[in-house]
């Protein structure tokens, strides 16, 4: 069976800072629809300590989550130098779709619809799938893409990550602070080289009470102005449990998979949720080896600029990484990279990628 490499990557980051003072006039509720009795500098001081957020970006009023995926897509194509002509498949991962100014979510038509009519690409078998998977889409779209090439149903698919999370957020829940827009993307090919690409992955869904712990719910200020209109809601205590319990074993899992221990890692990019997080799970996860000093600089970090895009962090730090745009990170002929992420559902996964 032929393996599936990367060819060519691109990202859109939003020029649009948002800083701290952006949140200083806010009005933070709890969970409980009371007020906090704090001070908003102390509310987004503990914040940054917690999440290292400094910074965030957000998409302009005149752009949308489509313009953005095609502006990746584009740089995508080409960097691989290849006839957009001949994509197979478009999968293009987000949560929320296109979302206009009043936090309207729409996806009809589908949002790689969205995308292939941007780039104006004429062929008809050309197939647009979204993938609709939580903060892990992306990767889980880099696993379907992977199926395809690998049953021979396409040679090249275009893979995208898209969000704009500033327009569905609360503006009473300092949970907002952590979301930001962006969109990565991909173009994935089939290879005869049986020693690169894609060589292991793992997908795991637990869909029972993990079911409440990233949701759509009405504002938590019940005298806002919009008391029918929903947001992306977390319990951010039962994902910090969830993840650190559930991840680590995940990953270990897909590494063995691949024949591998997690001496033969090179990289991991992880899901940029939050950096404490973040940095909890990778310790465990060395820890499941008896490892408990390593180099963090194994797992690159970009939260702290960027915030949270959800299915566009990973193809955003891949394409900075791979074009040479963090500092004293490089991806090297045989490396191994795993991308995992964990999101709503709750849903996890993680693929090991060796470097052709």
């Amino acid at each position: 069976m032929p393996n599936t490499i990367i060819i060519g990557s691109g990202c859109y980051i939003p020029p649009r800072i948002i800083g701290r003072d952006f949140f200083m006039d806010s009005e933070f509720y709890d969970e409980n629809g009371e007020k906090f009795d704090k001070s908003n500098a102390e509310i987004i001081q503990k914040f940054v300590e917690i999440t290292e957020i400094e910074h965030r970006r957000y998409i302009g009023e005149n752009q949308s989550n489509s313009e953005i995926a095609y502006q990746a897509s584009k740089i995508a194509i080409e960097d691989a130098k290849i006839d957009q002509e001949n994509l197979d498949y478009i999968i293009c991962a987000s949560n929320f779709g296109e979302v206009n100014l009043n936090g309207n979510q729409n996806f009809m038509p589908n949002m790689a619809a969205r995308v292939k009519a941007k780039l104006g690409i004429k062929n008809r078998k050309c197939i647009t799938y979204d993938m609709i998977f939580g903060c892990p889409g992306w990767v889980e779209g880099m696993i379907l893409a992977n199926v395809l090439i690998k049953s021979k149903q396409a040679k090249n698919i275009l893979v995208v990550g898209s969000e704009t999370l500033s327009r569905v957020t609360d503006p009473f829940d300092r949970n907002k602070m952590i979301f930001a827009d962006g969109a990565g993307a991909v173009i994935v090919t089939a290879t005869d080289d049986e020693n690169a690409g894609i060589i292991s992955h793992n997908s795991i869904c637990d869909n029972g009470a993990e079911l409440n712990y990233l949701v759509n719910a009405p504002s938590l200020n019940e005298n806002s102005k919009n008391p029918e209109k929903l947001y992306i809601r977390m319990q951010g205590r039962k994902i910090y449990e969830y993840a650190l319990k559930n991840v680590p074993p995940a990953i270990k899992e897909t590494i063995e998979q691949a024949g591998l221990s997690i001496e033969n890692i090179d990289k991991i990019l992880i899901h940029q949720a939050n950096a404490k997080m973040d940095y909890a799970i990778i310790s465990n996860l060395f820890k499941l080896y008896g490892i408990k000093d390593y180099d963090h600089n194994i797992s690159p970090m970009t939260i702290q600029e960027f915030g949270n895009s959800s299915v566009a962090t990973i193809p955003t730090m891949y394409d900075l990484i791979i074009k040479n745009k963090m500092d004293r990170h490089r991806f090297q002929k045989g490396d191994n990279v795993i991308f995992t992420s964990v999101g709503a559902g709750m849903n996890i996964n993680a693929i090991v990628y060796r470097f052709p």
